[in-house]
Parts: structure tokens; sequence; C-alpha cells
């Protein structure tokens, strides 16, 4: 399969100006809630948050924890913890999950609420912006978080164009804000994880290179997830797309294998799910 193009790096115009409208609304907020999607646990992390968020009560929810491998999500809340950020795993469809964050928050912000105390200022709402690349929950963790339909949601990313605060109680205030990318990725198998769990648009990609990468990567690490799936292997990775495509039906005039049918059909049983429980990054120790 061909290398990674240029089109990895999806930066449409909108997200300079929400990554200028972020810097700006920081000044009026006491805590960053950063959404990361927990099969990628490092590379759905954008960096310039960091910088942009320095000072600010951190905490990151680990989302759509029913789709990455427990194992490692164990280890990723283990080191995000130990450096100081309030951490919690979450399927943000699940209400009763959701609202364990609003323990977290008052926890990250707990110095500032006790200074507000000792000023003779009580209960005034912590503020708390939302943030995180495109397509890892956002709009799904607010709905439920809140208890009604506030943003828009969808399975694909850029739904999210505007910012707008939500009053989730008299507790805290959210400022919701559009997903947004880097420019340029250092590393391309980050793009590529990108790309595997749909924080990219597919229309700009190489479907079935993708779909390449992704399975080479699960013939390496979760060769069993291939093998319930489709009750098929192969070393050769193309060797294994064609046999699925041929398994599945995905087939060109005259019987030939349709990789990029296939391609699309087993990238989207690994978003769905329906490959199974699996992690993107590891834990270096």
């Amino acid at each position: 399969m061909s290398d990674m193009n240029s089109n990895i790096n999806w930066y449409p115009g909108h997200m300079t100006g929400a990554k200028r409208k972020m810097q700006e609304d920081l000044k009026l907020v006491d805590c960053i809630i950063e959404i990361l999607d927990a099969r990628v646990p490092a590379s759905s992390r954008n960096p310039d948050i960091d910088e942009l968020g320095k000072g600010k009560g951190r905490v990151i929810l680990l989302n759509k924890t029913d789709l990455a491998d427990p194992s490692e999500t164990k280890k990723w809340i283990d080191l995000y913890t130990s450096q100081g950020i309030q951490v919690v795993p979450l399927d943000s469809r699940n209400r009763k999950e959701a609202l364990k964050v609003s323990g977290a928050v008052k926890e990250a912000c707990k110095e500032k609420i006790e200074r507000d105390r000792r000023r003779g200022i009580m209960n005034r709402p912590v503020k708390a912006m939302v943030a995180g690349i495109p397509n890892v929950g956002k709009s799904t963790f607010i709905n439920s978080f809140v208890g009604r339909a506030s943003t828009k949601t969808g399975n694909k990313p850029g739904v999210t164009r505007g910012n707008q605060w939500i009053r989730m109680s008299n507790e805290i205030n959210l400022l919701d804000t559009p997903g947004i990318l880097w420019p340029k990725f250092e590393d391309m198998s980050v793009g590529y994880k990108l790309a595997f769990i749909g924080s990219i648009n597919d229309n700009i990609l190489d479907i079935a290179d993708i779909c390449f990468e992704m399975l080479k990567y699960l013939q390496k690490y979760y060769c069993n997830n291939i093998s319930e799936r489709y009750k098929l292997e192969d070393d050769d990775t193309l060797v294994l797309m064609e046999k699925i495509a041929l398994e599945k039906k995905c087939l060109k005039k005259g019987g030939v294998a349709d990789i990029e049918k296939a391609s699309r059909l087993i990238i989207d049983d690994l978003r769905s799910g329906r490959l199974g429980r699996i992690t993107f990054d590891k834990v270096e120790r």
C-alpha cells in the first residue's frame, strides 16, 4: 500500500478561528475538561491544549472506554493520575457515568473554591471549558451530563462549530468548544490512529491505505479479534484484506475483490466495536 499522503493533516480554516476563540475564552474559565478517545489516549491529546491551559484546573475524560482495551485503559489512568490530572473513564452515552465528572471538576478546582470561600464568595459556579479533537464525543458527553439535548451530535468530525455556554447546575457551567486539530503531525502514526477512529474526514483519505495500516497493527497486537470477527487469518495484510472482501461479498465485476468497499466495512467494524475492544496507544514505560 502507498504511504500516507499529506492530506492526513486535516486542518480546515474554521479550526484556526476556533483555536483563537479558545485562547480568548480561557480567560473566562477555571478548568479545562479535555475529552480523549480511550482507544488513542495519547494521539487524541492536542498538544496546544497543554500550552493554552497552563494555570487552569485539568480534568481528562477517557471517553469510549467501552471500545478500548480495559488493561490499557488502566495504564493510561495511572499515568495521567500520576501527573496530577483528574481522570475519569467513561462511556459518555451513560448518564450515570457522565455525572461522575462533577466530582472530578470540583477536585481539580478545589483551590479556587477554597479561595472563594475565604473571600466570602459562596456557591459561585465553576466555569469549565470542554475541549478536545473532533469526534471524541464532546457533544454526547455534554448532553448526557446536562440531561438534555443541548448540543448537536454526530459521528463525523466538525459538527460543533461555535462556542456555547451551557448551565449544568448551580455548581458548574460548561463552555462547549469546536474540536480542533493541530496543523501538522510530527509523528505520522498519530495521523493514522486519528484516521482509524474517525477524527479526520474520511473523504480526504485513502481509505484502503488506512485500513491496511489498521489491520497491520491488529495483526501484531489483536490477532484474535480479527479471527473471531472474520474467521480468517493471514500473515500478509493485503492478502487478508482480499480474503475479507471475498468473504463479505465486496466484489467488483468478474468477482474481483473490491478492496475499497471491504476497507470501509472493516473500519466501520472497528469504530462500532464489532472488532472488539482495542487500544492503539500503548503506555511507554
